[in-house]
């Protein structure tokens, strides 16, 4: 495990693969953590690949450099992060790749600062960008059921569920959400270490709490989140994977609704019997996915 400073963080990052081959980062979400990559990394190394992949912010080793920075969980803090990692790494292009809030982080940077990206590989939805504005209107009935989660994390009851049983949480969501994977503790064990993180549980709660605006944002992050509202299309080379035992997302839709936020190459790749976590129980779809991209 490496670290650097960039922006308000001091990133934990793990380094695989060639030093001078093309750059791969890949980005983990909630309620996973680096770990979600060691096989993804290994093939994508072997293939030539430079493989970086960071602990958010309120996971692992990653810790804030000021206690005076607001911690948020909101969409603009991911995206800032990854394009401030990129920078102190001096890297001006990657391919980013990531699922559930890594997949944000990578539409983002993607959709605001598309030279900076090579290729974009996105999990679930594809078109992870928050429509914060619209969060208010009610969704099907099937879908809110699938949300329990968010409501919950809406509540100081949620916020105190989350600080004593984070683990037994966090596992509960595992299951849920990847019913096919026959994970073993061992497994989830290795990854519930991230969730020690003494802002764990703050960055959960405002990331949920934000993203329905119910609570305000860092004011640092307003002129990235006011570009965000405008939901910007994304023209970086993409590819979705999306499983279709996905607990969160549900029964897969056969019109894609996403497909016009994206327009450059885009493909959609529907992964059987994979569930939320696609490169942790697909490592080989996924980077084969991050391969099928432009690297250069």
């Amino acid at each position: 495990m490496k670290t650097i400073a960039a922006g308000v963080l001091n990133v934990a990052y793990t380094e695989t693969g060639p030093s001078d081959g093309p750059p791969a980062i890949l980005l983990h979400g909630f309620p996973y953590d680096a770990h979600a990559y060691d096989a993804v990394a290994q093939i994508l190394a072997a293939a030539g690949r430079r493989c970086l992949v960071p602990s958010l912010r309120g996971y692992g080793a990653t810790r804030f450099l000021s206690a005076a920075t607001p911690r948020s969980g909101q969409q603009a803090g991911l995206g800032a992060d990854l394009l401030a990692f990129m920078d102190a790494l001096a890297i001006p292009a990657a391919t980013l790749a990531g699922f559930d809030w890594g997949g944000r982080a990578a539409c983002i940077v993607a959709a605001l600062w598309p030279e900076r990206v090579r290729g974009l590989v996105s999990c679930g939805a594809g078109y992870n960008i928050q429509d914060i504005a619209r969060a208010g209107s009610p969704a099907a009935p099937e879908e809110e059921y699938r949300y329990w989660y968010q409501y919950y994390f809406h509540s100081e009851r949620g916020r105190a569920g989350l600080t004593r049983s984070r683990r037994d949480l966090c596992r509960l969501l595992w299951r849920l959400w990847s019913p096919l994977w026959a994970f073993d503790e061992a497994t989830f064990a290795q990854t519930a270490e991230s969730f020690d993180n003494p802002d764990f549980v703050d960055i959960v709660i405002h990331s949920y709490r934000h993203r329905y605006g119910g609570i305000t944002g860092d004011a640092a992050l307003d002129g990235i989140e006011s570009r965000l509202a405008g939901q910007p299309d994304i023209i970086v080379p993409t590819i979705v994977l999306q499983g279709d035992s996905d607990g969160v997302e549900g029964p897969l839709p056969v019109d894609d609704s996403h497909a016009p936020y994206f327009k450059r190459f885009y493909e959609r790749r529907i992964l059987a019997g994979i569930g939320h976590n696609v490169p942790q129980e697909a490592p080989a779809a996924f980077a084969e996915a991050v391969l099928a991209l432009p690297s250069a």
